[in-house]
């Protein structure tokens, strides 16, 4: 039984958006169990709840349907979409917030969700979480087919800056994914792509950011000098810019989309 729900949002607890997506769920079946990753996504930042998403799904049991719901597009062109990807379901816009699992996933079928019968009616222009997404995530769990909510596509949107690109052997160009809570600077560039940064003899590099630099790579939190900026590579398998009892963001006064250029010497 696809029993478990996931629930991801910029919406913050302040409002009564979750509220009121919860009450969507349970009035449809009340034996749904639903756990928040997170309601503090940047603000219409697709890449923000992008990359949230990807670092929790894994560890839900299978079958676990994860509602995401990072919409800055609600009421355009956007389609709405259900992902079956490996053991898992998604439910959220067509607007890149499942680009990593796509990258990650082998096992991937996209759906557009076209059949409007399953939605709360009327549907509201600027609250399809409500209205669309959480009623297609709760008649998901009681058991429906999801083949009859639409039919599979392959033309689905990818964030185009998700991956750095490489433009040499020693020179590659990427972007600060997310600042976290504590001001640690999470890169795209991931050790899959960089495994250098994981290899017993740390390589000689260079992080230009902000019009500054960066150029140790420490191992834990703690390390080094108090209000020293280096990197790490953190549990999400990414290269971050961090800093020993501080905020690297406040410290290079840099955050989320924040262009980096990494050169090996």
């Amino acid at each position: 039984m696809r029993n478990i729900i996931t629930i991801t949002t910029d919406f913050g607890v302040r409002d009564h958006f979750v509220g009121a997506m919860k009450g969507v769920i349970l009035t449809i079946n009340p034996e749904a169990r639903m756990l928040d990753i997170s309601h503090d996504v940047a603000s219409y930042s697709v890449v923000d709840g992008a990359f949230t998403i990807a670092q929790a799904y894994p560890y839900f049991p299978s079958d676990t349907v994860h509602l995401v719901v990072v919409d800055p597009g609600v009421g355009g062109e956007r389609r709405p979409l259900l992902v079956q990807a490996g053991r898992h379901f998604f439910v959220g816009p067509d607007n890149g917030v499942f680009s990593f699992i796509y990258e990650r996933e082998e096992r991937l079928l996209v759906r557009h969700i076209t059949a409007e019968h399953y939605f709360l009616q009327p549907v509201s222009r600027t609250f399809h979480g409500r209205d669309i997404f959480s009623p297609i995530v709760a008649w998901l769990t009681k058991g429906i087919d999801p083949s009859h909510f639409g039919e599979p596509i392959s033309d689905y949107k990818r964030i185009a800056n998700a991956n750095p690109i490489i433009q040499s052997e020693k020179q590659a160009r990427g972007m600060v994914l997310k600042a976290d809570k504590f001001g640690n600077l999470i890169t795209n560039f991931s050790v899959a792509l960089f495994p250098q940064f994981v290899q017993p003899e740390a390589p000689v590099f260079r992080l230009e950011i902000g019009g500054q630099q960066v150029t140790r790579l420490g191992k834990i939190f703690s390390e080094g000098a108090p209000g020293e900026v280096f990197a790490i590579v953190g549990s999400s398998g990414y290269l971050e810019i961090v800093c020993n009892g501080g905020a690297a963001s406040r410290a290079l006064n840099v955050g989320s989309g924040e262009e980096i250029v990494l050169t090996f010497q």
